[in-house]
């Protein structure tokens, strides 16, 4: 396994301006990316109260359905006598989702690693899994690489309702189909009957999306004491009752900074992340696992069909006594997740950075500082006979990704075309008009009416035409199959859909590869947050 860093073109200007220290991104952060700004955050959560032996028995009793390894259970004890975190999170995702969970985790990892060194302070790993989304269209797909071109593979049982991703029941026949279609694509390796027989033990023990990818990034990450915690178990959501109280306290007033604060963003050339709105609650009502997003009316808050109907002491009466019932937003659950966990730093991508943009001034209304915050590792994966073909047509990353190697796939299959055939095909074309041509000038000529019928009969015949040149070109093409899927290869394993590599495929293409040891050796690598995009080329 060798490692490199690249620089790529700049397609997120927030994220630049971010990494540049830019002055206009001040009023949005609390702190800059830097060894000072982890020093004053320790001392800022050693000022403040946070009930870290209830939060790490929570989090043991979440995660011992699952399995608690050596390094979980030293974790868990660091996090009760009063470590702080790093966190970052994700919803949860067929086969983990996107690669961009499981980077998103690796840095957690090591960045936790990294600050416990510098800080002299343990620094304990928290993944928070979003089980409270309902966007199940998010998580309900994967893709692979079919003949050289990304192919996407869907879990296609819908749910009629809103149900959050922690309540949906999996059909397991449906998914273990869906599995066994996604690993006839990996193909056969010395892994792959193992890493099978490992996901369907798995599928075997969950009811939900979120127990799946819960027990599934358990084991990948047990050596590394990765703790983890889903926003909607209900224990945690009882620990949680008090944070929701002032949450609903300050409602109006987290809606209304927030929306301002969008609108310096917008006027600061960033766009608007989450298109807040001053009527907007930022909380969702829970009923038998679906979500409801509330809205502040005149007389309380309601959904948007009025079903649920609710005045503030009502509301904050649900927050006391069954906060379970509740679940936060895009908007409040940074909030939420400030006043729970000791957190050192936040992980997120670009997005994540973009909307925490929107709340600085809402973490401050709440008596609260916004965290670090530390935009995730970038990682391109590089399997060996990708490195090679890479190699052999003199490309890099960067010329994959800006259309090059599509460029000589084009430029190859226009050399290796049977141009005499066209050009024959070409010349009975111009022989069918000019005949049929001359047969309407005769008859007109004879006052025969047949024009229509003519044209009919001649678009047919060059259909016919046209069809024989595509089949040329695909028994020329079929000659040279080998290159072409090369070309298709380079392009559906490094810039798939146009997209980088770690936002389309899930890790398991590359663990059937590599083996299930992947995700250790990538924590040993010397990996730190920066600007720049890495290659492991395994």
């Amino acid at each position: 396994m060798k490692l490199e860093q690249v620089e790529l073109p700049v397609s997120n200007q927030l994220l630049f301006d971010y990494w540049s220290g830019s002055e206009k991104l001040q009023p949005f952060y609390q702190y800059e990316f830097n060894d000072y700004s982890f020093t004053t955050r320790l001392d800022y959560l050693k000022s403040r109260y946070t009930n870290n032996e209830e939060l790490s028995n929570i989090i043991r009793s979440y995660m011992e359905p699952l399995g608690i390894s050596e390094k979980v259970e030293e974790n868990l004890k660091h996090l009760e006598k009063g470590a702080v975190a790093v966190v970052g999170g994700q919803q949860a995702g067929i086969l983990t989702g996107p690669l961009y969970s499981v980077h998103k985790a690796i840095t957690v990892i090591l960045l936790s690693k990294e600050q416990s060194e510098k800080l002299g302070e343990k620094v304990v790993p928290i993944f928070w899994i979003a089980g409270e989304d309902h966007d199940l269209e998010e998580i309900n797909h994967t893709f692979t690489i079919h003949n050289g071109i990304p192919k996407k593979q869907v879990y296609d049982k819908r749910s009629s309702k809103k149900t959050m991703a922690s309540a949906t029941k999996i059909q397991k026949d449906e998914l273990i189909n869906l599995i066994e279609s996604i690993f006839n694509d990996y193909g056969e390796t010395e892994y792959t009957q193992d890493l099978f027989k490992f996901v369907l033990h798995q599928i075997e023990q969950s009811d939900t999306f979120t127990d799946l990818f819960a027990r599934i990034m358990n084991h990948l990450f047990k050596n590394e004491g990765l703790l983890m915690i889903d926003a909607a178990f209900t224990p945690f959501r009882k620990f949680e009752s008090s944070f929701f109280v002032k949450i609903i306290e300050q409602n109006e007033g987290i809606s209304k900074v927030v929306v301002e604060k969008e609108q310096l963003l917008d006027k600061e050339g960033y766009g608007k992340p989450i298109s807040a709105t001053i009527e907007n609650a930022n909380l969702f009502y829970v009923q038998d696992g679906e979500r409801f997003l509330l809205e502040r009316t005149a007389n309380g808050y309601q959904n948007s069909n009025g079903l649920f109907k609710f005045t503030k002491e009502q509301l904050l009466d649900i927050a006391k006594t069954s906060p379970e019932n509740l679940s936060n937003n895009v908007v409040t659950r940074p909030l939420m997740q400030e006043m729970a966990i000791p957190v050192l730093a936040f992980v997120g991508g670009p997005g994540e950075l973009a909307y925490w943009a929107t709340l600085k001034d809402a973490f401050e209304l709440l008596d609260l500082q916004m965290p670090i915050l530390a935009p995730r590792l970038n990682i391109t994966l590089l399997t060996r006979k990708v490195n090679q073909l890479l190699l052999d047509y003199e490309l890099t990353i960067a010329q994959v990704m800006d259309g090059s190697a599509q460029s000589l796939k084009e430029k190859f299959i226009n050399s290796v075309q049977d141009v005499e055939a066209k050009k024959q095909i070409a010349e009975l074309k111009g022989l069918l008009n000019e005949q049929y041509e001359k047969l309407a000038v005769h008859l007109t000529e004879q006052q025969i009416k047949l024009l229509p019928i003519i044209n009919k009969n001649k678009k047919y015949h060059e259909m016919q035409l046209e069809y024989l040149n595509k089949k040329i070109e695909q028994e020329v093409l079929a000659k040279h199959d080998k290159t072409i899927g090369q070309f298709n290869l380079l392009n559906a394993e490094i810039y798939p859909n146009e997209n980088l590599q770690e936002r389309v495929y899930n890790p398991f293409q590359y663990l059937n590869v590599y083996g299930i040891d992947l995700i250790n050796d990538l924590c040993k690598l010397p990996m730190t947050i920066s600007n720049k995009h890495y290659i492991v080329k395994l």
